[in-house]
């Protein structure tokens, strides 16, 4: 008998489950996908507060968000980073005066150490202008986090693993049966093999599928519900240079992202866009093309086109539904649902919405509702425990790095480095005994080499070529078409890929 069953293997229920297993509970969780499959890499890959949600006076949200964004650099410091984001003030939206107060509120709510505070600039005679319209003369540069994302789900799960809980990908609960102290769950592997798992509590993260899985039994409650919003982002090759960010207001009110992302690209987003169904067909649209083209086309010198597009990536957000008009207005905070556990049902705790950036919090609430089912559990941990290969201080990773280019001198520098921000402190693991590339294996291209391959395949969960390519890395946007077949092709021979 384990005490949670988790289903879902996205940033939240992934989260859930390495604080579970942290604090001694009997943890096991499945996903029907791979980790971050859907939602969870699918995000404008920032660790923030959400500015524009103290429009919509959220400031509990905006508060705990803002408190995370240091707690999560100082954890995993190879996968997150600081970044300064330009907001430039134009013309006809909204003041300069209400911008700063914005500002003033964001840089205040929550305490901060790390990251600096928020500056006006002079757009015409700084570089964060260079690439911008005459039209934009002020503007203001704040502080918030980049995050690989798909990593911070993946890096989760694998510490979740190392404390004793169960990680099942590519695994569906395709049946429950709910009993007075326990659940019963029926779950399928994708090569159809079946096993019942019991436990005594149910947590359902199942993000878009949330409200699939509650009706797969009786609910005593069905006031929480869902509320699917789809988010897409499209990737250029590189507008503009520098390290910093830039946040545009568009006419409709939302506020569009541009930024630096990997290397020799600028990503852009995002939408809103209403879905009805979870099963439904994820993609950008034309529209949605338009739109983001357009967005930026208003502020940057350089204009694009969907001919300039070289990837794009959409995904659906399980909002809670607070029955706002507009989806862009719909609340990103997040809501339990906990129901039974008073000897008649067995409990189960539901999650609506969330955002990326409080996921850790989320997971702490989550087992402070679930505390008392279990009263010996241990207290929580997380805040200050790093996450696999984070075990060095925010500010000394390009001192890591130049100790591994010292340590291997034959790894090509870009790969190192890449490698160095993926895994941080894990690269001797991962590299081994090698003192040469020909110790690394076949060269896949883009600097994946098989050691890698088989590092992920061992200890990361990646079970397909896919899940290397665009979720524990984006190699594949680096890769040329005839590589990424090969790669494809080779993944498949693999001996004992499961």
């Amino acid at each position: 008998m384990h005490d949670i069953l988790v289903i879902g293997g996205g940033i939240n229920g992934i989260g859930i489950a390495r604080d579970a297993a942290g604090r001694g509970l009997d943890v096991v969780l499945c996903e029907k996908d791979d980790l971050a499959s859907h939602t969870s890499s699918s995000s404008s890959k920032l660790i923030h507060g959400g500015l524009r949600y103290l429009e919509h006076y959220e400031f509990r949200l905006v508060r705990e968000s803002l408190g995370e964004r240091e707690t999560l650099l100082r954890t995993a410091p190879h996968i997150i980073w600081p970044v300064r984001i330009v907001l430039p003030v134009e013309p006809g939206m909204r003041p300069s005066w209400l911008l700063r107060i914005g500002l003033f509120l964001y840089d205040n709510l929550a305490k901060r150490s790390i990251l600096p505070g928020t500056k006006t600039l002079n757009l015409r005679n700084s570089n964060q202008g260079a690439a911008l319209q005459e039209k934009l003369r002020k503007g203001f540069e704040y502080s918030d986090c980049w995050a690989d994302d798909a990593r911070l789900v993946a890096l989760n799960a694998v510490d979740a693993k190392e404390r004793g809980a169960e990680i099942l990908t590519r695994t569906e609960c395709i049946a429950l049966e709910r009993h007075p102290e326990h659940w019963t769950a029926t779950l399928r592997t994708q090569s159809g093999e079946e096993r019942k798992v019991d436990a005594k509590l149910l947590v359902n993260a199942a993000g878009p599928w949330v409200e699939r899985i509650l009706d797969r039994f009786d609910r005593v409650d069905e006031s929480a519900a869902v509320r699917l919003v789809k988010g897409s982002h499209i990737v250029t090759k590189k507008l503009y240079e520098g390290s910093h960010s830039y946040i545009f207001q568009s006419a409709d009110g939302r506020i569009i992202f541009a930024m630096p992302y990997e290397g020799e690209f600028t990503l852009i987003g995002t939408t809103d866009v209403p879905m009805d169904a979870p099963d439904a067909t994820v993609e950008i649209s034309d529209w949605e093309i338009d739109y983001l083209c357009g967005a930026v086309n208003g502020y940057f010198h350089k204009q694009i086109s969907k001919s300039d597009i070289v990837w794009s990536y959409a995904g659906v957000r399980p909002l809670s539904d607070d029955q706002a008009e507009s989806a862009s207005v719909v609340t990103r905070d997040y809501v339990f649902d906990l129901e039974g556990g008073q000897g008649s049902f067995a409990p189960v705790l539901s999650i609506f919405g969330g955002k990326l950036t409080t996921y850790r919090k989320l997971a702490a609430h989550a087992m402070e509702k679930i505390g008392k089912f279990f009263p010996s559990m241990g207290e929580g941990w997380t805040r200050s425990s790093p996450l696999p290969g984070g075990n060095f201080e925010f500010d000394e990773i390009d001192e890591l790095i130049e100790s591994y280019m010292a340590a291997y001198p034959w790894l090509a520098e870009k790969t190192l480095r890449r490698m160095v921000r993926s895994y941080g402190t894990l690269i001797p693991t991962i590299l081994g005994n090698a003192q040469s590339l020909a110790d690394m294996g076949r060269d896949f291209g883009a600097g994946l080499y098989q050691k890698e391959v088989d590092y992920l395949r061992a200890n990361e969960f990646a079970k397909s070529h896919e899940d290397i390519l665009w979720r524990r890395s984006k190699l594949g946007l680096h890769m040329t078409d005839n590589q990424i077949a090969a790669f494809a092709k080779a993944f498949d021979e693999f001996p004992d890929k499961d």
